[in-house]
């Protein structure tokens, strides 16, 4: 008996992008409206935020995932606001922690206008959000938001205590991605369950798809860090290695490697910077850590899919499944 994993017929991300056009359309159109204020520094980095791109990943997950929910109401685009909201604002966070310059191929914030404007937005956009969860007035929404963000910040200090560390396994890097990518993709999912007034059973399904595609997408992503370029990926190859982050490509590495590569991939995440980067990289590839990784991402992949196998077919359970894909095979 096969598993929808295997049973799916594919379906590209562009006719994903079709079949939530409309609600995304009314996505960023709530965005753009929320994100204004009387704070002129506020309109400036908001704008500077909208005009970055990006898929809007996140909040597509959790309106393909209200739709295949049987939801029919207008909310799906409010929750879609506060998710992308939260998300944004971790993502002005990490750039100043990380002291980074580039994402998505452009200046970030606080390269523009500074760490303090950048941190201080951030604030600004976690409490927007919280304004649009009490507009929502739905105490089980509330509380799934509540402990989302809550364990994001968690996940954040995790982080930063295992910069530097070559001890960090893959137990302790996985630990720090559910906290801060994987929750939020599960609580999106999750959410459009609530939302459709789905049995418990199904909810809860829809979780683990959305915490199984969070595993994915940010292992994959770390993996893009060894094979993509900055045109591509958005940010500069080695960056992750530059700030000393012992991400699973390292962590692989460094269990099948020679005495001498092993010395320098300690001493790389020890000291980051960029000055070996090449041998690093060779090191990192004639270990086979990158096929191991991408093999990683994928079983993730394909356990998402199969949480879907409880909820019932349609195009957008379909849609689901296709991000699932994406996820672990994008290129940029």
């Amino acid at each position: 008996m096969s598993s929808i994993a295997e049973s799916q017929t594919p379906i590209d991300f562009a006719s994903v992008r079709a079949l939530a056009a409309d609600d995304m359309r009314e996505v960023d159109a709530l965005i753009r409206h929320r994100l204004s204020s009387d704070v002129v520094l506020i309109n400036q980095i908001a704008e500077h935020i909208i005009a970055g791109g990006g898929k809007r990943l996140r909040p597509m997950l959790h309106v393909l995932a209200a739709r295949t929910a049987g939801y029919q109401g207008t909310e799906h685009a409010k929750l879609a606001a506060i998710i992308e909201f939260i998300h944004t604002s971790t993502l002005l966070h990490d750039d100043v922690v990380d002291e980074s310059d580039m994402r998505r191929g452009r200046k970030t914030a606080n390269a523009l206008w500074g760490n303090a404007a950048s941190v201080l937005v951030g604030d600004f956009l976690y409490s927007r959000s919280f304004q649009l969860m009490v507009e929502l007035d739905d105490m089980r929404i509330m509380r799934i938001l509540a402990n989302t963000t809550n364990t994001i910040a968690e996940g954040e200090v995790l982080q930063l205590l295992n910069i530097g560390n070559a001890d960090v396994d893959e137990a302790a890097y996985l630990a720090v991605i559910e906290r801060k990518t994987a929750v939020l993709f599960a609580a999106a999912t999750e959410l459009g369950g609530v939302l459709g007034g789905l049995p418990d059973d199904q909810v809860a399904a829809l979780r683990r798809y959305g915490m199984e595609l969070g595993y994915a997408f940010q292992i994959a992503d770390d993996l893009l860090d060894y094979v993509s370029d900055a045109d591509t990926l958005g940010k500069n190859i080695g960056d992750d290695l530059a700030e000393g982050k012992p991400t699973l490509p390292l962590i692989f590495a460094m269990q099948t490697a020679d005495a001498e590569q092993l010395k320098s991939l300690r001493h790389a995440i020890e000291h980051g910077g960029l000055d070996s980067l090449d041998r690093i990289i060779a090191a990192i590839r004639d270990s086979g850590a990158l096929d191991r990784v991408h093999a990683r991402a994928v079983s993730h992949a394909v356990a998402a899919k199969d949480a879907l196998a409880a909820l019932p077919a349609s195009a957008h359970r379909d849609a689901l499944l296709t991000l699932a894909d994406y996820s672990v095979e994008r290129r940029f």
